[in-house]
């Protein structure tokens, strides 16, 4: 029997409370059924993004944003660029994983020129690629150790091709590169021979710098699950891969 007076009386359900709700329940699935590990949300791939929950206009926006060679820095901006819902915010947020120059609060950007009221203009900019360990040590915060160490990884690398990879200098201060690029810059990139991805053995992939030969393993696993890998930004499926170093990677292989 039903209670007096509402017999006859209709339930009325608030739309937007139960798209929240809907999306709770989905990003709930979600959080149940798939294991997230950290990455960088900027190289979210059309797969990444449908498995996270993300609809095609939300993935579109972030890889249009990134077409204009940006990036998003903080999980507010990632909403911002892609409109996603405050719940579905909340439960991958956490996964985001970037690079450490955003958590030193730098506001860097690739192959963006440095201010021109950071830089003597009475200096003379000498290339970074031909600099000795003497001359680093010009720089403060450069010492014996330091200056040994980043001609040591130029030399790896087979020279800088960026100068944000001086960033990746081991124990190297962001401030200090920072006053490091204000005197010393790359001007006469090397010529490398790019490694192809879908050919290479795991023992080639390894010689990057950037890449351990457990990761590179794991890409050819990958690889040859998959058939070929299409586009780099498939790289950031495989376990374990410095998706925050793609764009550094990116510059060193061919498909």
């Amino acid at each position: 029997m039903r209670p007096f007076g509402l017999e006859n009386e209709k339930i009325t359900v608030n739309e937007i409370e139960q798209l929240k709700i809907d999306s709770l329940k989905k990003v709930s699935q979600l959080k149940d059924t798939i294991k997230i590990f950290p990455f960088n949300p900027n190289f979210i791939t059309d797969y990444k993004g449908y498995t996270l929950g993300m609809s095609v206009k939300e993935i579109d926006r972030l890889h249009a944003f990134r077409k204009q060679e940006k990036f998003v820095n903080s999980k507010e901006e990632f909403q911002e660029v892609t409109l996603v819902s405050d719940s579905l915010l909340y439960i991958i947020s956490p996964y985001f994983k970037f690079p450490d120059w955003v958590k030193s609060n730098k506001q860097y950007k690739l192959k963006s020129p440095l201010k021109k009221s950071t830089i003597n203009k009475f200096a003379v900019i000498k290339d970074i690629n031909v600099v000795t360990a003497e001359e680093l040590k010009t720089i403060n915060g450069i010492g014996d150790k330091l200056s040994v160490r980043i001609i040591k990884f130029r030399d790896r690398l087979g020279g800088f091709l960026l100068n944000e990879q001086l960033y990746d200098v081991y124990g190297l201060d962001v401030k200090v590169a920072d006053r490091t690029l204000e005197k010393f810059k790359v001007f006469q990139p090397p010529q490398i021979e790019k490694i192809n991805i879908n050919l290479a053995s795991a023992q080639e992939i390894a010689e990057l710098v950037y890449i351990s030969y457990g990761i590179a393993n794991k890409i050819i696993e990958y690889r040859e699950l998959n058939g070929s890998i299409k586009s780099f930004d498939e790289l950031t499926e495989v376990d374990d891969f410095p998706s925050e170093k793609l764009d550094r990677i990116a510059l060193y292989l061919s498909l």
